[in-house]
């Protein structure tokens, strides 16, 4: 199998806005990527047809209630035995900014005991408080676990930008502690935000942009292999979106978002 058979599922909705983005990152990787409306997914029943799944950014349906709240709630209800059927056989799962939003509001991340009926986390109002749109520095933090980030040595800081208003990942106050020590024991923490010299940003605004409980940046479920962030790597695929491109004498052909999305094509091909 090569690359190009690679297929994957960018589902869209109402206000969804960075799928073609993310189409031309998968694209620019070797995989064959199209953008699916959850409605056309769900009428001909075709999720179970594709490799991999990304729910991309945007606003879908304006963020009303909560960011990806509604959303969630559609996918479950249109898709529901699809996704946890595509879950279950571990083919992966992207969420991105919204998506990763989704992921949460659906049960899917952290997932720490199977697909919970409630959400187990959130992703709440930045503090700051206001739409956050900045480069950020993350540290990889995974030993292994994620299927994302198999490219990235460990400890490796990435550059990758923000852009919410509602990105601060918390858990309720009684299971803080405990859930976090969790996402720790289950190789679950991807990506913290941090300064350029790999230094936690330890909640300092603007190295963590939006106030997140440990300067969480990205979490996995405990199989690797669903995977969600706030920032866009599909905005740092290439080196004419750096912000220093203009300064470098001579311009990068990619940047560090490239790296995801080929470390997820070469996984989906050792696996098939």
């Amino acid at each position: 199998m090569n690359r190009n058979e690679i297929k994957v599922c960018i589902i869209r909705t109402a206000g969804t806005n960075c799928d073609a983005e993310t189409k031309r990152a998968c694209q620019n990787s070797g995989m064959n990527a199209e953008i699916v409306h959850i409605n056309e997914l769900a009428k001909n029943n075709t999720l179970l047809d594709y490799d991999l799944l990304v729910i991309p950014g945007g606003f879908s349906h304006g963020d009303y209630v909560r960011a990806g709240a509604i959303w969630a709630k559609q996918i479950l209800a249109k898709l529901g035995r699809d996704i946890e059927k595509f879950a279950n056989e571990e083919r992966p799962i992207l969420g991105i900014c919204n998506g990763f939003q989704v992921l949460i509001e659906a049960g899917l991340l952290p997932k720490f005991n199977g697909i919970a009926p409630f959400p187990e986390a959130a992703l709440g109002t930045n503090f700051p408080i206001g739409y956050n749109c900045r480069w950020t520095y993350l540290r990889h933090e995974n030993k292994g676990t994620c299927v994302f980030i198999s490219k990235i040595p460990p400890s490796r800081v990435v550059q990758i930008p923000v852009a919410h208003s509602e990105g601060r990942f918390i858990f309720k106050k009684e299971n803080e502690n405990e859930y976090l020590e969790k996402l720790k024991g289950n190789d679950q923490l991807v990506f913290r935000y941090c300064h350029e010299n790999g230094k936690y940003a330890a909640g300092g605004f603007p190295e963590n942009p939006n106030g997140s409980l440990h300067d969480i940046a990205g979490i996995c479920d405990p199989t690797g292999t669903i995977f969600g962030l706030m920032p866009h790597p599909e905005r740092a695929y290439f080196g004419w979106q750096l912000p220093t491109w203009t300064s470098c004498e001579r311009m990068p052909l990619f940047g560090d978002g490239k790296i995801i999305f080929d470390s997820i094509a070469e996984y989906i091909l050792g696996k098939i």
